[in-house]
Order: C-alpha cells, then structure tokens, then sequence
C-alpha cells in the first residue's frame, strides 16, 4: 500500500511508486518543462534523483511527494519539502519546490500541492521558515510563491550554475 502524506481537494501527495519512474523520465526530458534548468535530465539522471527523494524520506521524514490526480489517478509532478544541496547564505535551510508536467500546467495543481505542503512544514512539522527560489525568468513558479503567500526577499546567484549564464540569478522567496 502506497502511503498518503497529503491530500488535497484534487490532488494526493504521496510516496513515490515504480510506476512513477518512466513518467518522470519523460517530464524531466521535456524541454518546456526543463526551460529554466541548465538542461534536460537522461534517464540515468532522473532515477538518481527519485533515489535522492526517497533518502531523504528516509533521513528526515519528509521530501519531495509524488503528486497524483485524484480524476484520473495519474502521477503528474512533485511537489514538497526538501533541503537545498547548495551553499548560499540563506543555507541550510527548508525549500519548497515543485515541478509539474506541460500537461497539468495552468490549473491550478502546482499552487494547491504547494499550499497544502507549506501548510504540513508548518504545522506538522514545526518548520518556522520555508524558503523557495527560481530563475529570474521563471514567472510561473514565482507566481506560485506568492500565491502560497510567500515574501520575496531578494536575488541570489545561484551557485551550482556556471557565471555567465542565463540562468544563474534566482530570486529568493521565504514564509
């Protein structure tokens, strides 16, 4: 039996399924949904991430859930609680972070999933600040943050992107 962590009016936050595995393969291979990372994720990527997910379940008790439609029972993204592998000076911290696939995009899954998950850090868990960050470009998941109510407080370079790219400024949010 899969364990439910949350649920939500139309979305279950749960532990991750093989079954999730190939979906996952695919929504991180496409380029729309990979547009504000340095690049797509193989395979072989995207397996070693889903096993970082799960060690850190492990480890701390919660993650990144596995997102699932309640209408359709499909797997469609993450969304969750984790802690950024990257030096900053807001680390060590508690992130929130989602990622959805194109087809579940602009219905609202990616707000609910994270407001129900903001909700668990702070009251289940006694998380006192939850911080997100994305991309400068990134206006979809900024508009999630604010949203769920979080605060912008600033731009950071993000440190795992190369100096000079596109990518490197991340504006930061936290609750």
């Amino acid at each position: 039996m899969t364990e439910v962590f949350l649920e939500t009016p139309r979305l279950i936050l749960r532990q991750w399924k093989d079954a999730d595995h190939e979906p996952y393969i695919q929504l991180n291979m496409d380029a729309e949904v990979a547009e504000f990372f340095p690049s797509v994720s193989t395979k072989a990527e995207t397996l070693a991430q889903i096993a970082r997910f799960t060690a850190h379940f492990n480890t701390f008790g919660y993650g990144f859930f596995a997102v699932e439609r309640k209408d359709t029972q499909q797997f469609i993204g993450f969304t969750g609680l984790s802690h950024p592998r990257f030096e900053s000076h807001f680390t060590p911290c508690v992130e929130i972070g989602w990622r959805l696939s194109k087809a579940n995009w602009n219905q609202g899954f990616a707000t609910e999933a994270a407001k129900a998950c903001l909700d668990y850090g702070h009251d289940n868990l006694d998380i006192k600040e939850i911080y997100s960050f994305t991309s400068i470009h990134n206006a979809r998941s900024e508009g999630v943050m604010i949203k769920i109510g979080m605060i912008r407080v600033g731009l950071f370079d993000h440190p795992s992107i190369e100096e000079g790219h596109i990518l490197k400024q991340h504006v930061l949010y936290k609750t």
